[in-house]
């Protein structure tokens, strides 16, 4: 099957579930998009790694990061599987140079596992095709979740300006309180100021 690379396009707060997250990745070369609701650990998991904050603790899939390379295992791709009853599936392909694995992994930790090696995502077209979404085409659940997102940003804009206005050692404090209580989040908002001012 023909494999089509994928790249993390948002997350952003779900509208249509509470208290979780759309992961949207889109077609590399291409105007669809793949929307994926994911848990709120797994959208912390994932942002941490965007945003490339170093919690204190090793997260679970930092874990698994150090196990696959004191094992000599190398993460070739990550693969959107399959698609069932409207849950999607995943595939860690990983390899030791003797022989390929694929490890069953559910999307949202196979893509922060996968961010952590640095390697691509993938699907296949027939996956796209039921699933996807063109980005051209707006419905009326797009519109709410842009609103949502502009919401989000309006928010985030205010938190911005309330940062500009503290010391810079008041900032260090509170990105330790803020990776301290695994509030990473914040902690990117936070140190985001303070690399702005050096």
């Amino acid at each position: 099957m023909k494999k089509i690379k994928l790249e993390i396009l948002g997350l952003s707060p779900s509208q249509s579930q509470a208290g979780s997250f759309a992961l949207v990745l889109g077609e590399e070369m291409g105007n669809r998009r793949l929307p994926i609701i994911i848990g709120v650990f797994e959208a912390q998991a994932i942002a941490v790694q965007i945003e490339n904050i170093v919690p204190n603790r090793p997260m679970t899939h930092d874990l698994f990061k150090s196990f696959a390379d004191g094992m000599n295992y190398t993460l070739k791709e990550i693969i959107i599987s399959d698609l069932k009853e409207g849950i999607f599936y995943a595939k860690i392909v990983c390899t030791d140079r003797l022989r390929e694995v694929e490890i069953d992994a559910r999307p949202s930790d196979a893509i922060a596992i996968g961010l952590r090696f640095g390697i691509s995502i993938y699907t296949y077209e027939a996956i796209l095709s039921e699933a996807g979404i063109i980005s051209s085409s707006i419905s009326e659940d797009e519109d709410e979740d842009e609103d949502a997102v502009r919401e989000t940003v309006k928010t985030q804009t205010t938190a911005k300006d309330q940062l500009r206005d503290l010391p810079f050692d008041d900032l260090q404090r509170m990105l330790d309180d803020a990776l301290s209580k695994e509030d990473y989040e914040r902690a990117a908002k936070i140190r985001d100021e303070m690399g702005r001012r050096n």
